[in-house]
């Protein structure tokens, strides 16, 4: 029955009708929000009649870079559980309460053909109300150890696309779709060359270059191990690009400010620039830098968020590591080894350009095309 009304409201699309509706649900991080509007732009680019609505949390990221990617968003009150703190979980089912009545409002006036999730606070409550309405749902896991709350919702979903094989074990079978992480078009089509980019850095084109990327809010033991380490950079003729983050940004900027080889921020905007103008990487392993890293073919040392949820990161960043196209260094062991190996890389060509290969060889280019189609393909 559901499958047949709504091929009836596309042919009347076509005839000037109602328009398909979709909403996108989920954020956090950039790791969920940027495959998010890549997502929402592909299915705008295979129909531009559609209308895409956003669902966030409030005070996250996402509602600040949604609409600056031109898409409007609503914002449930809703926060996750603190793994920290115990007590401020206490207020926890009043909001979850709170944000299913914000769901239901929401879902019921905008009335959407498809409930997209990609994972973030704000996916569950509206995945799972779409679920009870036998509204087509469907999820992105970027990673590749799957969230509980996917996992819970994959077993009503209409599909689920995931970036890795190997993801049966959460998901089933029949409704798996390995289609990578969709990655910002400025970055797979990025024509930028290495002398330009180093220009922009105002860094010498003939030096090596390390990237340090700690992920939007920052990384303390990659921070730290830099700041023990920066004298070495300049003494083995090497210039270092440093994203420190948000968090305790300015102490680390003192550090790395008034040196020549070195240039320092709490974010990079245009991270084409950061990559083209990189020889080796320095990074956490969220899916989406692992994406990226591999679309442009970096040779990387990953230290893994050792806190991250099911410590997924680990598990992403070995996905790479056994198949030689990347080295990773422990959290715990970072201050000590992380500066001593990146060093020992960027010295050794042949391991770059095996990295290089290797990595190259797992890029996916047009994961959020392959996504777009086939949820317009069940909702058509």
């Amino acid at each position: 029955m559901n499958g047949h009304t709504h091929t009836m409201m596309h042919s009347d699309a076509a005839a000037g009708q109602k328009p398909i509706r979709v909403i996108i649900a989920g954020g956090g991080t950039g790791g969920h929000i940027f495959p998010a509007i890549a997502i929402a732009n592909a299915l705008k680019q295979a129909d531009n009649a559609i209308e895409i609505l956003f669902v966030g949390a409030n005070g996250k990221m996402e509602m600040e870079k949604v609409p600056q990617a031109g898409y409007p968003i609503k914002g449930l009150d809703i926060a996750g559980l603190d793994r920290q703190s115990l007590w401020r979980n206490l207020s926890l089912p009043i909001k979850l309460v709170k944000s299913f009545l914000q769901v239901r409002l929401i879902i019921d006036k905008f009335r959407p053909d498809a409930v997209i999730g990609v994972g973030g606070y704000s996916s569950f409550p509206v995945l799972r109300y779409a679920q009870s309405k036998r509204i087509p749902t469907f999820i992105h896991e970027s990673n590749s150890f799957a969230g509980k709350s996917n996992i819970l919702l994959g077993k009503k979903a209409t599909a689920v696309f995931v970036a890795t094989d190997g993801m049966e074990r959460f998901f089933p079978k029949e409704k798996l779709f390995v289609v990578g992480n969709p990655v910002r078009k400025t970055i797979v089509e990025s024509k930028i060359d290495h002398a330009e980019a180093l220009r922009f850095f105002d860094l010498d084109p003939n030096k090596k270059t390390v990237l340090a990327i700690g992920g939007s809010l920052g990384a303390r033991s990659i921070n730290e191990s830099l700041a023990l380490h920066l004298d070495e950079f300049a003494q083995n003729d090497l210039q270092l690009i440093w994203q420190t983050g948000k968090t305790t940004a300015s102490e680390y900027m003192m550090k790395g400010g008034g040196r020549k080889n070195v240039w320092v921020n709490d974010f990079i905007k245009e991270m084409e620039m950061a990559y083209a103008a990189a020889d080796v990487v320095i990074s956490r392993a969220g899916a989406m830098s692992v994406t990226e890293i591999c679309v442009v073919g970096k040779p990387t040392v990953f230290v893994p968020f050792p806190l991250a949820a099911e410590d997924h990161q680990t598990s992403n960043a070995m996905n790479l590591v056994n198949r030689e196209a990347a080295l990773i260094v422990s959290d715990k062991e970072a201050k000590t080894k992380l500066i001593a190996t990146v060093i020992a890389l960027a010295k050794d060509e042949t391991l770059q350009q095996q990295l290089h290969t290797n990595c190259k060889a797992l890029a996916v280019n047009n994961a959020d095309e392959v996504i777009a189609k086939e949820i317009l393909k069940h909702i058509r």
